[in-house]
């Protein structure tokens, strides 16, 4: 917990700090990837540092957790850290990497703030460092330990490769070894590593879209992105009967057991909330399930066919769909959840683009739905969930 004699120091330079972590962050990886350039191989995305998203995601983390601190210094953000430890988890960061990140960051915090700083704010916002990262080492210990295995890449060997929807491919893939396979939950998304075409080992996590109670296949579903630099090479280069690298499942965002429930998605959003329907309807369950999708168009919807066919095989599923293409028989336009029917004491999983999610969100609250109802995944650096818990 933040001390006592910590806490009023935290409050007098978060804004300063705040302010300052554009400039620290990049500093901190460029000494960090300088010093130790073996973190870029299959750690760290080398799309998300060149379009400057990491920084701003550890940025948003470190500023979300102090902020939670000095709002309740005896109670630790335990949703924060466990989007993050999930994370974590799925990349294989090793507690040693902690006190790497902790050298250069500090080296970073004290260029770029060398005309306030003081041996007092830093040994306060050391605390705060490793307040965080003690937090998440014990996190993913635990979530290390829950696995099948103790590795952290599998082999899998691709056995079908699928067109779904518009510039979307469905992977199906198959053990390569005999190494013991993790059930997952639905919702939960497993990292895929690929080799670029320079060399560099670079890894992504992926929803997982069916099947995941399965221990012989992995089934995931990715559209193409061309800014990204694993996308392209599953779509394009990975060919059937080629062995990628998997993690074991991770993600805190997953189907609870009982009660309605409302899955609102767009786009490829969709993939979480698939492999939770697909598990609904395998189940037999007699849960309410509401099902509300936007999309460009029909063509566009990635996992169509099987989400249509799970809600008919579901007694008490429905279905809305938005288009942004006008469709007979479907909502025009952006998905709105006015006027909508939703079921009383309903959880509900929101998964698309960040302004989708925080519409979304917004719109379900004004509703009548809890906040602490309301799920949702974020596909990449997850900024907004470190602005929240602030």
């Amino acid at each position: 917990m933040l001390s006592e004699k910590s806490r009023p120091l935290i409050v007098a330079t978060l804004p300063l700090v705040g302010s300052r972590l554009g400039a620290i962050t990049p500093n901190f990886y460029t000494r960090m990837l300088t010093a130790h350039p073996e973190l870029l191989n299959g750690l760290f995305s080398r799309a998300n540092q060149n379009n400057g998203e990491q920084q701003k995601a550890l940025a948003g983390s470190i500023a979300g957790f102090a902020s939670a601190l000095v709002a309740n210094p005896n109670i630790i953000p335990e949703q924060l850290l466990s989007r993050i430890a999930h994370k974590h988890t799925a990349l294989g960061i090793t507690e040693d990497q902690y006190q790497i990140v902790y050298k250069y960051l500090f080296e970073a915090i004290a260029e770029e703030l060398a005309d306030v700083i003081t041996a007092e704010i830093a040994e306060a916002w050391t605390e705060v460092y490793w307040l965080m990262a003690n937090a998440l080492i014990k996190i993913e210990k635990g979530l290390y330990a829950l696995q099948a295995n103790d590795k952290m890449w599998m082999p899998w060997t691709v056995i079908e490769k699928n067109p779904a929807g518009t510039d979307a491919m469905t992977f199906v893939l198959a053990p390569a070894d005999d190494t013991a396979v993790t059930v997952a939950r639905p919702g939960q998304f497993v990292s895929v590593k690929v080799a670029l075409p320079d060399g560099l080992l670079q890894c992504r996590q992926y929803s997982l879209s069916a099947d995941v109670d399965s221990t012989c296949r992995r089934v995931f579903t990715t559209k193409l992105d061309d800014g990204g630099e694993v996308s392209p090479v599953l779509h394009r280069d990975v060919r059937v009967g080629d062995v990628v690298e998997l993690s074991n499942p991770y993600g805190d965002v997953t189907l609870d057991g009982e009660g309605p429930v409302v899955f609102a998605t767009a786009g490829i959003g969709c993939t979480p909330s698939a492999s939770a329907l697909r598990s609904l309807a395998t189940a037999g369950a007699d849960r309410e399930v509401l099902v509300l999708h936007a999309e460009k168009n029909l063509q566009a919807w990635a996992l169509r066919d099987q989400m249509t066919t799970d809600v008919d095989a579901i007694e008490s599923a429905t279905l809305q769909l938005w288009l942004e293409e006008p469709s007979a028989g479907h909502h025009s336009g952006f998905m709105s959840l006015e006027g909508l029917d939703l079921p009383a004491n309903a959880s509900m999983y929101v998964c698309g683009p960040l302004p989708f999610m925080k519409a979304i969100r917004n719109q379900a609250i004004a509703a009548g739905i809890p906040s602490t109802k309301i799920h949702y995944e974020v596909f990449g650096p997850d900024l907004w969930l470190a602005g929240a818990a602030a």
